[in-house]
């Protein structure tokens, strides 16, 4: 039977994306190394999704597109959770070669529920949102 430790540390590695040096990495000239890209659904997905500091109009569309995508997944008895609204959600966008990246974390602290609560583990989406507000792509399996 496995100690309460020992699941502690393997939820932790699994919310981590697991111990550093699993993945696939590529070396690169001066000593170090670096991911390959990450492509999926015809889409260079950022490795880590630099916030803008602030938003232009098609930035804004993007994350509004983003939103209503993850909005409409949830099942209508939700509609009146704060959990699964608007307000218990954060936005972040990236603008990275044309393309915005829109992530979605779920906030329920911002409901009511006790700071640091998590509802799931890798409950955060990722789009991919064209400027004029097109969302290209879902992240097929979440980062």
């Amino acid at each position: 039977m496995l100690k309460p430790h020992h699941v502690l540390l393997c939820v932790s590695l699994l919310q981590d994306g697991g111990v550093e040096g699993s993945r696939t990495d590529v070396a690169v000239k001066d000593g170090g190394t670096a991911r390959p890209p990450n492509i999926a659904e015809g889409i260079q997905w950022p490795a880590d999704l630099q916030p803008l500091a602030t938003l232009d109009g098609p930035a804004v569309l993007a994350a509004h597109a983003a939103l209503q995508r993850v909005l409409s997944r949830y099942p209508k008895e939700y509609a009146k959770s704060c959990t699964y609204s608007a307000k218990g959600m954060e936005v972040i966008v990236g603008e990275e070669r044309g393309t915005y990246f829109v992530r979605i974390n779920p906030r329920p602290d911002k409901c009511g529920w006790a700071p640091g609560t998590v509802l799931g583990f890798d409950v955060f989406e990722l789009y991919a949102v064209s400027p004029e507000g097109k969302v290209l792509a879902r992240y097929p399996a979440m980062p």
